[in-house]
């Protein structure tokens, strides 16, 4: 199972972006590179979940509106048509990744138009920005931020508490925010756009999971846990009188408020030698759940209690389902049918073996029944199936013994909400999905409900590699906590992640160019082999020998011809076999840690980086020679890779801020570099099928050209470059993988670190470099709505030119025909004066080839009717509209 979620990936990157590194040769001043736009449909290659869901929250007032947050990947809402989640914070750039760090979502029950984030992703230096609350008036469409003087932790100890951020159910301009680290209690009166400390909040909470750890990770302060209002001591448009807050703080766990918010009192009586994860209020009955554990979690936790606090009475009640002795977990995941109030609901968050274990009552917590339980040991009688036919790779190809059942009924549970409009329906947040059912209240009548992933569209895996063979499956990943998969239709998910060994998380992967059946990958795994091959393109593996000292994965190459292989694993140097891994020897003249690449053509060359030096064998990794090369990046933040079908070409992507950043090429097997102008930064390399009439394979980095991060092609060996992303679409940090596909011109597979694994196909044919025609020929546009709700929605637009000339730079404008007004655009400059709308290009936008097509959206209001508008110009001349 999965114990640690401190991917290597943002490791990699803290490294990257702190590392000291010498100057880099300077390119000519005058050369720069050329930036068109084309336009790109994204999409995620399905797996369905794969990470943490530490949060689930339903709008109170809004029947079928639900939000979910991720520790690394952002923050989702369900959309009920389809039974699926849509991503919100895709537009989060590269230099603001820790905001894909979702440490608490609000719905707001008064405005349900409202949502707000809490992101950030670690507290310490792994992190180099400070949190912020996201605020949107639109469900999460497009977002406002409010920077905060400290940092966030959605992926830090202590993530499945909460919900640390809470609106104020009578004064909804009212919002509170609890702080990790010892910053304590913030409160905002304006509706999330500014906040301050509430100063007479007495705690900041004492409890860190380890004092000793030097990373800070471990140690640091986990704070304000949770904020609950208590609705009934307000009424519409007046604050909230009493409210409640948990603290991380094991001998004074709740406190409250009886004015708004002016003074706040220890709550008398309470339990102690426990962390309160959670308070949920039942104000119908005056009841306050409480869930304690012993451990912040969300993987430790070895004892536990659940507690009932009258608010009327002040009388504490332990309402614990099972003896605090025979507990060997905490409990956390706790939620009240609010159709129902009686009935409550709790978590054994971390009971990992045999499973976690969910609670019921219907009597205020009286007496409970448990999901399932021992007829006679290690059998089990449990009042659910499970059904996960739409994602089957939960059973982990496992077929372990009773007690422990495949799938498992989860672990890490610490999300655990059933729908306030709909009894019947629960979903629960694990380490690797959501899991609901729709037939929950099965249980109180003695039959059995059924549980089933509902998690479409939520892809929550890092990922650490990406290979796109020439035949064969289309794609092979390799990711964090599960594994990777074989990819045989983007659009289904795989049946299973490689197994045989299943590693826990898989650092590198490679496949002979030539017999592409030939497959290899490198992993990280607590005990076993951390190398596995394959010779049917992934489809079944086999482990190979470890030689002696290996401790993690590290990066491994398949010679061109699959007759050997280098592997770089972590504790280590660097070795080579022949055949398929039963023993290894030492390679020579080559650093432990070194990133080791094959040649695509030579079945003996194999190349490697490390700390600024390029090597390279000749004899199939027996030895390495340092090139001469020099110029290259000093730090280890580096990728590269050898060009299909040409020996000796190579492509050389990294670097750090404070020292050589960008992109080299060889062209005579690493003996020299030339790094490529008008490059500022380059983390990513890859390589596709050419461009229609293009003699040289397409490149793809994740780069910064032109003062603008993205995505970038080159259809003509670097001398140009499109941007293929937008600003809607950036996904935090995309520096460990890029590969394009070399059956499909213009697809790109694109790693992210907690949003799985994106793909870009594109609308256009590749920029030809033509001069400008300023904007002004024949154009096409595509106008449509993609959302709408109770007076706003949003839309996007597609500008074709038609012509046979490039643009450089373009003006479009139309008129609404209902008086719908633009609240927010990107991808463009905007004005609109009553009816009528301009949208110009931005800096890196403007170049349109013919052929080519360049799209933006916005968010609006209307009122009324939301009619399309029926006519467009660019410049004086009509549009054909579609």
């Amino acid at each position: 199972m999965r114990r640690t979620r401190i991917l290597t990936a943002v490791l990699a990157l803290a490294a990257g972006l702190l590392a000291g590194t010498p100057p880099a040769l300077a390119a000519p001043a005058s050369a720069k590179a050329v930036i068109a736009a084309d336009t790109y449909t994204w999409k995620n290659a399905r797996i369905d979940g794969g990470g943490f869901v530490p949060g689930i929250v339903f709008n109170r007032s809004e029947k079928n509106l639900a939000y979910a947050r991720t520790d690394i990947g952002g923050a989702y809402r369900w959309v009920e048509s389809s039974k699926t989640w849509t991503p919100l914070l895709d537009s989060v750039g590269w230099n603001e990744w820790g905001h894909t760090g979702v440490v608490s979502l609000a719905s707001d029950s008064v405005d349900p138009d409202r949502v707000y984030a809490a992101v950030g992703t670690y507290t310490n230096s792994w992190d180099p920005g400070n949190g912020a609350v996201l605020r949107s008036a639109d469900r999460g469409a497009s977002w406002q931020k409010a920077d905060l003087p400290f940092k966030l932790g959605g992926n830090m100890p202590g993530r499945g508490m909460g919900e640390r951020l809470a609106v104020d159910p009578n004064r909804n301009s009212v919002l509170y925010l609890g702080a990790p680290s010892g910053k304590g209690l913030w409160r905002s009166t304006d509706s999330g756009v500014s906040w301050s400390q509430v100063t007479a909040f007495p705690n900041v909470g004492n409890y860190v999971q380890d004092p000793t750890d030097t990373s800070g990770y471990a140690s640091d302060n986990q704070g304000i846990a949770w904020v609950t209002f208590d609705e009934s001591t307000g009424s519409s448009g007046s604050a909230t009188q009493t409210v409640y807050v948990g603290v991380a703080d094991k001998d004074n766990a709740v406190y409250r408020s009886t004015d708004g918010g002016a003074t706040w009192s220890r709550l008398p009586g309470q339990p102690t030698g426990y962390l309160a994860h959670k308070g949920v209020l039942d104000a119908m009955n005056g009841y306050l759940y409480l869930a304690y554990s012993d451990k912040g979690g969300p993987y430790d936790g070895g004892k536990g209690q659940l507690w009932r606090y009258a608010t009327r009475t002040g009388t504490w009640t332990d309402i614990s389902p099972v003896a605090e002795a025979d507990t060997y977990y905490g409990f956390s995941g706790l939620t009240v049918d609010r159709q129902h109030p009686g009935t409550v609901m709790a978590t054994a968050y971390s009971s990992w073996w045999p499973d976690t274990q969910l609670f019921r009552s219907t009597d205020s917590g009286g007496s409970w029944t448990k999901a399932w339980d021992y007829t006679s040991y290690p059998n089990r009688s449990n009042r659910f199936t499970m059904d996960v036919s739409s994602a089957p790779w939960l059973t982990f190809g496992a077929n372990p013994s009773p007690p422990e059942q495949s799938p498992k009924l989860g672990w890490m549970t610490e999300a655990l909400e059933i729908d306030p409009f709909n009894s019947a329906r629960m979903m629960y947040g694990t380490g690797a999905t959501v899991y609901g059912t729709e037939n929950l209240t099965n249980w109180d009548s003695g039959s059995q409900f059924t549980i089933k992933p509902m998690v479409q569209g939520l892809e929550e895996t890092a990922v650490n590699d990406l290979a796109s063979p020439p035949s064969g499956a289309p794609l092979l990943s390799a990711l964090g906590d599960i594994g990777g998969f074989r990819h045989t239709d983007l659009t289904k998910v795989p049946p299973m992640m490689y197994t045989s060994p299943n590693f826990t998380s898989t650092t590198s992967l490679d496949y002979a160019e030539s017999t592409p059946n030939t497959v290899v990958r490198a992993g990280n795994l607590d005990s076993g082999p951390h190398i596995a091959f394959s010779t049917d393109n992934g489809a079944n593996w086999f482990a190979g020998t470890d030689p002696s000292g290996v401790s993690g994965g590290g990066t491994v190459a398949s010679a061109s011809d699959g007759s050997r292989f280098v592997w770089s694993p972590a504790g280590t140097g660097v070795q080579y076999t022949t055949g398929f891994g039963t023993s290894w020897s030492a390679s020579s003249g080559i650093p432990a840690g070194a990133i080791v690449e094959s040649d695509r053509v030579d079945p003996k060359t194999f190349y490697g980086f490390k700390s600024g030096k390029f090597y390279v064998s000749s004899d199939g990794g027996a030895t390495f020679t340092a090139s001469a090369a020099s110029g290259l990046p000093s730090g280890d933040s580096v990728r590269f890779k050898a060009l299909p079908g040409t020996k000796g070409d190579v492509w050389l992507a990294g670097g750090a801020s404070d020292g050589a950043y960008g992109l080299w090429h060889s062209t005579d097997g690493g003996a020299t570099f030339t790094k490529l102008p008008g490059i500022e930064e380059a983390d990513t390399i890859g390589f596709g099928k050419a461009a229609p009439a293009a003699s040289y394979q397409t490149l793809y980095a994740s780069a910064k050209i032109g003062g603008v991060r993205g995505i970038f092609r080159s259809t003509d060996k670097g001398a140009s470059w499109t941007r293929i992303n937008d600003d809607a679409h950036q996904w935090g940090w995309t520096g460990a993988a890029i590969t394009g596909d070399p059956r499909v011109y213009g697809r790109v597979y694109v790693s992210t670190n907690g949003r799985g694994i994106v793909y870009g196909d594109t609308a256009g044919t590749p920029d030809d470099g033509g001069g400008g025609g300023g904007g002004s020929g024949a154009c096409s546009v595509t106008y449509g709505i993609t959302s709408q709700w109770s007076g706003g929605f949003q839309g996007d637009v597609k500008l074709t030119n038609t012509g046979a000339s490039a643009w450089d730079g373009w003006t479009l404008n139309w008129s609404f025909a209902d008086g719908q007004r633009i609240t927010q655009l990107w991808n463009a400059d905007y004005t609109q004066s009553g009816a009528a709308v301009t949208a110009k290009n931005v800096s890196w936008n403007g170049k349109v080839a013919a052929g080519s097509s360049v799209s933006f959206g916005f968010t609006g209001s209307w009122s009324g009717a939301n009619s399309e508008p029926a006519a467009f110009k660019l410049g004086e001349e009509s549009c054909a509209v579609s």
